[in-house]
């Protein structure tokens, strides 16, 4: 089973979650996952979402090295200054794992995964940032 959370790095809250089998790859999970997300809202993604400029304009994602050639040093410093920001949403994504329910392999009803995330992402939300969504 797979889990994508959207997550405001200003507040730390988890606002959205989308689940879907175990194969399913990031960008696809995203697209159908339909969430709203205004246009004037920055993405930040890592490079399994090639591709979502097209979908969301106002997003980044880290630059890709060709093959056979390297990153400039003005790439290389794009790259960390973006997984500087990115980190923060994984200190996030430890916080929900820290559950092992969501951590180890999910044996419970495959419907069911979406609102275990959800209970989770309560949880997480309402202990550090005193909010429930």
């Amino acid at each position: 089973m797979k889990a994508q959370l959207l997550i405001s790095l200003e507040t730390q809250v988890i606002y959205g979650i989308s689940c879907d089998k175990g194969k399913t790859h990031d960008f696809k999970l995203f697209k159908n996952s339909n969430l709203k997300i205004p246009k004037e809202t920055k993405l930040l993604a890592d490079l399994g979402y090639q591709g979502i400029k097209d979908i969301h304009t106002n997003s980044e994602i880290p630059i890709k090295k060709s093959k056979g050639k390297k990153l400039t040093k003005i790439q290389k410093k794009y790259n960390h200054l973006l997984s500087k920001k990115r980190i923060l949403v994984e200190n996030i994504i430890r916080r929900c794992k820290i559950f092992r329910i969501v951590k180890d392999v999910y044996r419970g009803k495959h419907k069911n995964h979406g609102k275990t995330w959800n209970l989770i992402a309560g949880l997480v939300n309402f202990r550090y940032c005193g909010v429930l969504v």
